[in-house]
C-alpha cells in the first residue's frame, strides 16, 4: 500500500444535467485547501439525475436530496474532518 492509499479519500459525485460541475471543484478545492496532503485523493464523478453526494472512505457525508441543498465550505470541513480526524481543530471553521 502507497502512502496515497493510506490517506483518507474523498469522492464528489455531481450532476452534469445541472451543471453542478463548478460547485463540486470549488467544494474539493476548499477540502484541500484545507486538508492539504492529509487527503490521499479529491475524485471528482460525473453523474445525473440531480445527484450531489460527498463520501469520505466510502461513508456518505452529505446528499443533496437528503440534506436539502448544499452545504456550505465550513460544515463540508467539519464532516470530513469529523470522518478523518474528529479532534482535528479547523480554526474558524469550528467558530460560530
Amino acid at each position: 500500500m502507497n502512502d496515497r492509499q493510506a490517506k483518507p479519500a474523498v469522492t464528489i459525485t455531481y450532476c452534469t444535467q445541472c451543471h453542478w460541475l463548478l460547485r463540486a471543484a470549488w467544494m474539493a478545492q476548499e477540502l484541500l485547501s484545507t486538508f492539504g496532503t492529509d487527503l490521499g485523493a479529491v475524485t471528482l464523478v460525473p453523474g445525473t439525475g440531480g445527484i450531489f453526494t460527498i463520501t469520505c472512505n466510502e461513508t456518505l457525508v452529505w446528499d443533496r436530496k437528503r440534506g436539502g441543498g448544499f452545504p456550505d465550505a465550513a460544515k463540508l470541513k467539519q464532516l470530513v474532518r469529523d470522518v478523518i480526524d474528529p479532534e482535528r481543530d479547523l480554526g474558524h471553521a469550528d467558530r460560530r
